[in-house]
């Protein structure tokens, strides 16, 4: 068996990279996110898909779904797609799903400059408190 050596300058690296979970998260300033709006009841059928069905479903519908992400029905949603769950119930700040729409990091900016419009300030706004308050 061969052993490996690390350099001790290599070990914070590797804790970072372990504890960032998400390659966006460590990449991101969460203190650019619009705050939540303050509408409470929000519900994913009345106000939220309605805001996926016109930016998100061409790439993550029914019929497509890039990154194994589906955001047409909830419960796909909520499991998220082949890099994990992209919204985290009650905290909209660490939802991957919140950075990719606000364009926190451009690599993972959705919708993709070449495949639509960015989300308006007010639709993130509404995303992140439907995630904050439970993303029911």
């Amino acid at each position: 068996m061969k052993s490996v050596k690390l350099s001790l300058s290599l070990i914070p690296v590797i804790v970072l990279s372990l504890s960032a979970g998400h390659a966006a998260d460590a990449k991101v300033d969460v203190s650019k996110l619009p705050p939540a709006a303050d509408k409470k009841g929000l519900s994913y059928d009345k106000d939220i898909k309605p805001i996926f069905e016109k930016s998100c479903f061409k790439c993550h519908g029914a019929e497509k779904q890039k990154g194994k992400l589906r955001l047409d029905s909830l419960d796909a949603a909520l499991k998220g797609g082949e890099d994990g769950k992209v919204i985290e119930p009650g905290n909209s700040a660490k939802s991957t799903l919140v950075h990719a729409v606000a364009r926190l990091d451009e690599d993972s900016a959705m919708p993709p400059a070449d495949k639509g419009e960015p989300l308006k300030k007010e639709q993130i706004r509404l995303i992140r408190a439907w995630i904050d308050q439970g993303a029911k």
